[in-house]
């Protein structure tokens, strides 16, 4: 523990598993008091028996009932709010244009869209007022999706797009009160992320895919198949008080897919 992050307080969105829960991990590490809102059941209580001292609250990120209750919670246990990380998403599973019936598009663009972007409208939203009282910031979760084709389908493609385009416009609007940055993950090894229902993949992982271990690996010039964690300290740095100066950008934790 090196004490990056001492004496913040902080509201992981997503923060069940996956890129998310090893945020929350690397925030308590460095010395951060962290809740968490999260939409799964099992999860949270998972979270409530590993790490009892840590507020969670169950709740949906597209809800702005949600959302607020969480940093209530977060309030109430901590005296205020430094920093709001949001992890959550959903995937298509690489469907082109021409692999979606008419009948589909509106229905799974709702939902990718709800969940991949308007989730973080929301949560920054609810969380506003209190970051604004300590100049605190906010990290959203772009992907190499957001800079890249082919990391995902035509949706997911659009709606990690549109998550940069969020942190553009939300650091230009908030300063000089809240710093806003992002972090974009390459491949994950040991995520929970899911496919949309609308696309009839609800219950799909991505992690499931055989020889995805592999895969990460041979995409990248580090030939690394990068974890949670390995991300995860890219958002302790853009939370820190180290990084007071940046705003409107991104770190890329993807194994140098761009220099390929």
């Amino acid at each position: 523990m090196t004490g990056w992050l001492d004496g913040q307080r902080a509201l992981v969105v997503g923060g069940g598993s996956g890129i998310g829960r090893a945020v929350v991990d690397a925030f308590r590490a460095e010395g951060a008091r962290v809740a968490v809102l999260e939409r799964d059941l099992g999860k949270c209580a998972l979270l409530a028996d590993e790490l009892p001292d840590a507020p969670v609250v169950a709740g949906d990120a597209t809800r702005p009932a949600d959302n607020r209750a969480a940093v209530a919670r977060a309030v109430e246990a901590f005296g205020g709010l430094d920093v709001l990380v949001s992890c959550v998403g959903i995937f298509d599973f690489y469907r082109g244009l021409g692999d979606l019936a008419e009948d589909e598009i509106d229905d799974a663009f709702d939902e990718i869209f709800s969940v991949n972007v308007k989730s973080h409208l929301h949560s920054v939203k609810a969380a506003l007022p209190e970051l604004r009282k300590s100049r605190g910031s906010v990290i959203l979760t772009e992907s190499t999706s957001a800079y890249y084709p082919g990391r995902g389908g035509v949706l997911y493609v659009a709606s990690k797009h549109a998550v940069r385009g969020l942190v553009t416009a939300l650091a230009h609007e908030l300063a000089p009160d809240v710093r806003v940055n992002a972090v974009a993950p390459g491949g994950t090894m040991n995520t929970d992320l899911r496919g949309a229902g609308a696309l009839g993949l609800g219950d799909r992982r991505l992690n499931d895919t055989p020889g995805r271990e592999a895969e990460l690996a041979g995409r990248v010039p580090l030939g690394i198949a990068m974890s949670g964690a390995d991300h995860a300290w890219s958002y302790v740095f853009l939370a820190s008080r180290r990084a007071r100066g940046i705003t409107g950008d991104v770190t890329h934790s993807d194994g140098g897919i761009r220099i390929k």
